[in-house]
Formats: structure tokens, sequence, C-alpha cells
């Protein structure tokens, strides 16, 4: 056993109640207190004001030029200020709420402070007075809580180093310590918690930073390898009957579909569990890829489920797989499995199921519910994976006999992600749209010009045909919140254009309704469909070409995206208005991006960049871990050294057994439990 793998309640210094202040910080054993890494580094050692910047955080060191002044403002806030002279300067130094720390302080005294400089006006907001500066000086900070404070966090990680140094070994194998110039773990930790100087902190920060990943990447590609163990659905692919299945499409296949499509296949005819991601553009052509996979494995005996987020985009799913397979001449029984299906048609839904003669069901979370049971399930679809959490993927992946796992996407995932998030799964990549379509041209607009905005709706519809979009992100007005709402907008296009039809959908309306109003948008007799964004996905209405997204700033990127992505899917051109006046960099920097580009994978990398890697696309409720001390962002080339380092150690024969890898596996055993839900 790892002796870094002791529990912590043996280090001095830590009783009950501190204990359970360290667990609450996510320090459970000696590695966790020994990796509780600083969040920064703050150089103390003494500068000069002339050589430095505007802002900088820095230490002064001098003598008092002035007595130093206490001010109380109010009963518990004081203001306490005195003149430095450092060399030549005279700066002023600022001390808040802290009347203490230069009492008894008289003018020529020296003394060394540490705060913010303003370079304007030659004054230090100081924070701290210091001690035994020197030119080396280097402060750690480490993230800490109400319950445990700084200087006694520092305390107690010396305290476990003092005790455990001689435990510290290597968890990265030697070759690969010496292959990437890395630090050995034990002066990696010294150099991370106790350094002297900040070049000795950042070498030991890029040794902390390949370990992580490297750790991270291992347990990525065992997870990856333990699947491909697992037996899988090997499937008789019926290649003949899947060529003339794609030549009686209305249209042709593009290069990337045929890509795609051949990794599938690929996969689902060998024995082995497939976890496929495809990801792609909105209107590039997901659907058709799993119809093919589909028809392969109900052709081979097996049947097929389709899970997706909304009623609205399971119903889509289901007319559109239909037609195709109807225009084929391939008779196939579909069936639609919701949280409305009426009692007595799930009842008989549910026994036509278990039975075998329904090939393909459709449907939402009604899918993974305990009654639900699949004769033969070999094929699992879920569309706009990310929308799914992780027990509920896992239970439809349990469905059957461990049936091959397809997950779509239509919010393309920036290469960061790809080797992060769904490191353990394989991915293919749509990047090419249909021929014909138009790229969609996108402006923005002021709330203050809505007038003419409906104005130039009008025209496009009666002179040209248009079909158009209006989304708010509101259902009703709000007392709370300032922004659009559907019903009142819905109310005033009505009033003052009578000659449009306009139609109204948000997600109060009932099941029925929604989808009256979409078959009726769809068929050309609405004109004008004000919505919230139940329209964001699923909706395919082909002569739909404006799309206006009102008080655009308060949606993320990736859901303004696919509104977007609702127009511009017949061969007229079409367009995207976002109307919005963001108060914000980030509300002006999301739709500056989707002005500039229509390509999801560029507008994803932009969204990653913006939000972090923490909120895009669900990666939080993925099992993805918080980062210490990388940034899979920023350090994107260190993550993918760390991964080629992961794929060659357990691409050896017997990895597991060697000698160097010995300490790698005893970890990777002992903290693979805290990821056995990673998905």
């Amino acid at each position: 056993m790892i002796k870094i793998f002791d529990s912590i309640d043996g280090i001095s210094g830590i009783g009950p109640k501190r204990l359970q202040a360290l667990h609450n910080l996510g320090i459970f054993n000696v590695n966790d207190m020994l990796t509780y890494y600083p969040s920064r580094y703050e150089d103390i050692s003494s500068q000069l004001p002339s050589q430095t910047e505007n802002g900088a955080k820095v230490a002064f060191q001098g003598t008092i030029s002035s007595l130093p002044k206490v001010r109380f403002l109010g009963s518990k806030r004081s203001m306490t200020d005195f003149g430095l002279l450092v060399e030549h300067d005279n700066i002023r130094v600022t001390f808040f709420n802290q009347p203490w720390v230069v009492k008894n302080r008289q003018i020529g005294d020296t003394v060394a402070v540490f705060g913010t400089y303003d370079k304007n006006r030659q004054s230090l907001s100081a924070t701290k007075v210091l001690t035994d500066i020197d030119d080396s000086d280097i402060q750690v900070i480490h993230p800490v809580s109400k319950d445990i404070n700084q200087k006694t966090l520092t305390q107690l990680i010396e305290n476990t180093y003092a005790k455990y140094r001689n435990d510290i070994v290597d968890i990265v194998p030697k070759h690969i310590v010496s292959q990437y110039g890395l630090m050995n773990r034990k002066e990696m930790i010294e150099s991370m918690q106790f350094p002297k100087t900040k070049f000795q902190a950042n070498q030991a920060t890029k040794s902390a930073m390949f370990e992580e990943f490297f750790l991270f990447q291992m347990r990525i590609q065992l997870l990856k390898y333990q699947q491909r163990e697992n037996y899988g659905r090997q499937i008789i692919i019926d290649q003949k009957l899947l060529d003339d299945f794609i030549a009686k499409l209305p249209f042709q296949l593009t290069e990337a579909q045929l890509n795609a499509t051949r990794e599938i296949l690929n996969d689902m005819s060998r024995p082995i569990h497939m976890n496929r991601l495809v990801q792609g553009d909105v209107g590039s052509g997901k659907t058709v890829v799993a119809a093919i996979a589909i028809l392969a494995a109900v052709n081979d005996g097996m049947q097929a489920a389709l899970m997706a987020p909304t009623e609205i985009l399971a119903t889509q799913h289901a007319k559109t797989i239909s037609d195709l397979y109807q225009r084929a001449g391939i008779g196939m029984r579909i069936e639609i499995l919701t949280s409305s299906t009426k009692k007595s048609v799930r009842k008989q839904l549910l026994e036509d199921l278990k039975s075998g003669q329904i090939n393909l069901l459709i449907g939402t979370h009604s899918l993974i519910q305990e009654d639900v049971e699949f004769k033969n399930l070999g094929l699992a679809v879920i569309d706009e994976q990310h929308r799914f959490g992780v027990n509920q993927r896992a239970i439809l992946r349990k469905q059957g006999q461990n049936p091959d796992i397809l997950a779509l996407t239509a919010t393309p995932i920036p290469r960061t992600l790809a080797i992060t998030a769904y490191g353990e799964m394989d991915v293919s990549s749509i990047k090419q749209l249909p021929k014909g379509r138009k790229p969609i041209k996108t402006f923005r607009g002021s709330m203050n010009e809505i007038d003419q905005i409906y104005k130039w709706v009008h025209q496009e519809v009666k002179q040209n045909g248009a079909q158009v979009y209006v989304v708010t992100p509101l259902v009703e007005e709000s007392e709370k919140i300032e922004a659009q709402d559907s019903v009142a907008t819905y109310e005033y296009i009505k009033n003052e254009y009578p000659d449009l039809r306009v139609g109204l959908l948000h997600g109060r309306v009932s099941p029925e309704e929604k989808q009256k109003t979409l078959s009726e948008f769809k068929n050309g007799q609405i004109d004008v469909l004000v919505s919230t964004t139940v329209v964001e996905v699923g909706v395919d209405a082909p002569e739909a070409t404006i799309m206006i997204v009102l008080d655009a700033d308060r949606f993320g990127l990736s859901t303004l995206h696919q509104l977007r992505g609702r127009v511009g899917r017949g061969e007229k051109q079409s367009y995207a208005v976002l109307v919005a006046d963001p108060k914000t960099d980030y509300g002006q920097q999301r739709l500056d991006a989707l002005v500039a580009t229509t390509d999801g994978f560029e507008l994803s990398q932009k969204d990653l960049e913006l939000r972090g890697p923490g909120d895009i696309i669900g990666v939080k409720q993925s099992g993805m871990p918080d980062f210490k001390v990388g940034d899979p962002i920023k350090n994107l080339d260190v993550m993918e050294e760390a991964q080629r380092a992961a794929i060659d150690t357990i691409s050896e024969p017997n990895w597991d057994s060697k000698p160097d890898n010995q300490v790698l596996v005893e970890y990777l055993s002992e903290t693979m439990e805290r990821y056995k839900d990673f998905d």
C-alpha cells in the first residue's frame, strides 16, 4: 500500500473539528494534503516603485516618512495611512480595517508592506506588513475556507511533508519523467508547496500539471479499454441493403457523412462494445447517419432505441426516419414513447416491445423507466447527448445485452474537450454541410430598431414568401426580469400586422397544441412563429429563412447557434438577426462571435474560452474533475502530451505487470473508485 493514502487524522495539529474543515476542502488523505497546491504565488521580494507596473501586486521596503494616521469610517471600518520613502520615491500607503498594523511605528522606522500599486497616484493599497523580507521571498496562497485559515493550512502541509517526505515516490513511470524532463515527485511537491523562487515554483508547476493530466488520461484510457473488453453485440452488416437505402435517399450523402457511417458500421461489425460520439454542426445530417446504423441493427434481428431530450425532437425524429425508410420501401415498426403517451397505448406498446414486435422505439426520458423492457436491444442512439445525465445514459446502456451506444451532438466539441470530457469515446466529426446550403447571414440589431426589423420581416413574408421564427427568453412578462416575452410579442405582431398568420409556441402549451402549431408552420400555414427556446432543437421547417432572437444576449453561445440552425435548411438565402443591447462584455463577445462565423466548431472553441470547461455542454455532470494545476484550454499542448504518454503506456502488452509501472497501477486502483461514475 502506498503510504500517501494514509488518513490525515494522524497528522500533528489535526483534531476532529479541523479534520472536518479539511474534508470540506476535499482533503481526506496524505496525498490530498500534499497535492493541495497553491492557487497562486506572490513575489514578496522588495521592489522599487519606478520599476513597478500600474496595478501590480508588489512588496515595498522603506522608511516611514510621515506618522501613521487612523481614521474611522463608521463603527466597524477604518483607514490607516502613512508615507513610505522607498529610495527616492515617497509613496502613500493605505490599510483598510487594520488599525493595529503599524501601531507604535515612528518616522524613520524601516518597514516592508505588500499590496496593489497605483502608479498614477504613487500609492499602495496594502494588505499586510512583511517580516524578514529578502530578494528571494515568495509566498504561497492556497484556497481556504472560513473554517481554516492560510497560516494553519500551510503549517499542516508542512507537518504532513515532514512526516511523509521519505515515503513520496514517483507515480508517473520513470521513463516518462525522463522523456518529458519532469521533476521527481518528491522534489515537485516540495517546490510547489515551499518554493524559494518564482522560477522554482514555475518549474514545479509544469511537472505537477503533467502528472495531473497524465493520471486523468490514464483513467480515461482504462475506461475506454475496459469498455472495449466488454463483449459487445456483433452485428452482421448487409452492405447491399445499406447501399440500396443510401441510393434511394432524397439527397446525396456528403463525404463526411459517409466517413462517419463507415466508422460506425466498422464498430458495430466487431464483437466489442461500441461507444461512439458523432458530432456535427446544426444541419450537417447526423440523423440520417443514425438511421443507417439503426437499419443495420434491425436487419440483423435486433431492436434499436433513440432517446431525445424533448417530445418535439422525438416526434421529429420519428417522422424523419419513418419517411426515409418508407421512401426506400423498408418495412419497420417504429413507435414513440413519451410522458404524453396514454396509459392504454403505453401498456400495449411495452408488451409489443418486450415480445420484439417493435423494431425501433423513439422517446424521451420515458425510455429509461423501470418497466421499459426490450427483447433484444442491439443499438441505443442518444441524441443531444449532453442534455442527459450520467445515470440516465447508464440506464439505457444497461438495457438488453450491452447494446452499442451511438451518441449524437449538434454542439461541436473543441479538441480540448474531445480529449478530456469525451476521451473515453471514439469521436466521428461531420464538418461538411449538405450540398446546396447557403451560409446563413447573421446581423445584429438593437431593441430600438425592432419596428424596422418587423417591417423588414413583413416585407420578406409578403414579397418572398419567407417564414420567420421570433424567439424570446420569457413566456410572459416578468416584474423581476427586463426581457421580451413571447405572449406580448405574439400579440404585438398580430395587431400591428393583421395580414400575417402568426403562431405561438412555448413550454406551457400542451403537447398536442405544440405538435399542431409545428405542423402548421412546417406546412406553410403560419408565416411567423413566436416562440421560446422550445424550437432550439428538433424543429425542421425547410422553408423557414429568418430567425429573429430578441434579447439575444440572454442566451448562451451554443443556444444562439442552435437557434440560428433552425433556418438555412433549404436552398434559399437565410438570415439570423440578433436583437440585443448587451450590458456586459461577455454578452457583447457572444454576439460578436455569432456574427463573425457560422462554423459551430469555431464557436464551440470560443464558447469554451469565454466560459471555461466547467459549464460548457454539461461537462460537470459528465464526471470530469476540476483540475487543480492545469487548464485544459490554456495547456492543451501538455494535455495532448499526457494523452500520448497514457496511450503508449496502456498499449504495451502486460503494461500493468511491469516493475516501472507498479506504483502507477497501485495509485490508479486506489483512485479509480472516485471516478466510477465517469461516463
